[in-house]
């Protein structure tokens, strides 16, 4: 019996631009947390071995500080890792890998697979047939190889690749570094351990991506998972649990408002939040004034809480009632002039936002100057 952990794109060194400074920050941390937990449940679990199937840096220009601190947090566990290269961090002639060498900071537990071939473990009676990206975009099945491979036939045949299965992933997915379908049987193999799509996913009872171990976008396709592998007996069937390891929740709503009973229930969901979401929320409909900056304060306490925040609200309107315009004092004269100016530029796609925004600081400012 063979036990080991199954993880891919660690994306190490992600930039996370779209936020800003403070949010970034946090999130990048979380990547190099999430190698550490997986380390320590693979101590915890006794595991035979961590395969992690490439793109364990996201880019070849990462800090030597970063690549010390990827390998520093592997030391939870001492046994046998095996990195592979993918897209992100190919097995150039002077890459990232290279550099990690150069500042002698690979662990002797880490084997890092620059060339493609098989890796014996006899101590484990494991052969890992490995198929390192040596370059970022391939238009051969570099795992080919794997058919014609030879090994003990008392050992187990485990293969590890980075690329796309032809034909399973989603449509325009798998137009570069494919690999086929078939690999696992092909190649008599009793497990194939991928990386390249952030989610885990069951390709056939044999080949599975594992996913990123830290979610970085947002897109629901079950990511923040290892996978936990067993394989008892030559030929049998793999067992394969999904253990989450992800620090962070990605999540991504779409919101109308059409009635003010609308903004209660989207108060609800966003109070239901915390310190581990990240949350790119996209409201539009119709609103009054009032309701809207409901939605404004609801949005602003929501931002103290949760990791990171991106909002988008081009696409809500607001439309101040008579009751509204009251409570303004502009139902006449120039601050009527300018509330009307704004509800016409709302028309606008261009200025939608800037006098949606308009309209909130005018009530805000309007209640403020009374209350004062």
């Amino acid at each position: 019996m063979i036990r080991f952990l199954h993880s891919a794109d660690w994306q190490i060194g992600t930039q996370f631009g779209q936020f800003d400074a403070e949010e970034a920050a946090h999130l990048a941390e979380a990547r190099f947390e999430t190698v550490r937990r997986i380390a320590s449940e693979a101590t915890a679990r006794r595991v035979d071995a961590v395969l992690v199937a490439g793109d364990v840096f996201d880019q070849q220009t990462v800090s030597d500080t970063v690549i010390r601190r990827l390998f520093g947090a592997l030391a939870g566990y001492a046994g046998p890792w095996i990195m592979l290269p993918g897209n992100h961090d190919a097995a150039l002639v002077e890459s990232v890998w290279t550099r990690a060498q150069r500042l002698n900071c690979i662990p002797t537990n880490v084997r890092v697979v620059l060339t493609p071939g098989v890796v014996l473990f006899d101590e484990l009676k494991c052969a890992f047939l490995c198929a390192p990206l040596t370059q970022r975009i391939t238009y051969d099945d570099t795992t080919t190889f794997f058919d014609h491979a030879e090994s003990p036939t008392d050992y187990f045949r485990v293969g590890l690749a980075h690329g796309s299965v032809s034909g399973i992933l989603q449509e325009g997915i798998d137009s570069t570094n494919p690999i086929a379908p078939t690999r696992a049987e092909t190649a008599r193999l009793d497990y194939l351990a991928l990386g390249d799509w952030h989610g885990h996913f069951q390709v056939n009872e044999r080949t599975w991506y594992a996913g990123t171990h830290e979610q970085d976008r947002f897109r629901a396709n079950d990511p923040g998972f290892m996978l936990d592998v067993t394989l008892q007996e030559l030929g049998a069937l793999p067992s394969v649990q999904a253990v989450p390891v992800s620090k962070y929740r990605w999540l991504r709503w779409e919101e109308e408002i059409v009635v003010p009973s609308d903004v209660d229930a989207l108060t609800l969901r966003l109070q239901a939040l915390g310190a581990a979401d990240v949350l790119k929320l996209d409201i539009r409909g119709t609103t009054d004034l009032a309701s809207a900056e409901a939605v404004r304060l609801a949005v602003d306490e929501t931002r103290a809480r949760v990791r990171a925040l991106r909002v988008e609200m081009t696409e809500l309107q607001v439309q101040p009632t008579a009751s509204d315009l009251a409570a303004l004092g502009a139902q006449s004269g120039y601050l009527g002039k300018v509330v009307a100016r704004l509800r016409d530029l709302q028309a606008d796609p261009q200025q939608a936002t800037f006098a949606a925004e308009a309209l909130l600081l005018l009530a805000q400012f309007q209640r403020e100057a009374r209350a004062a």
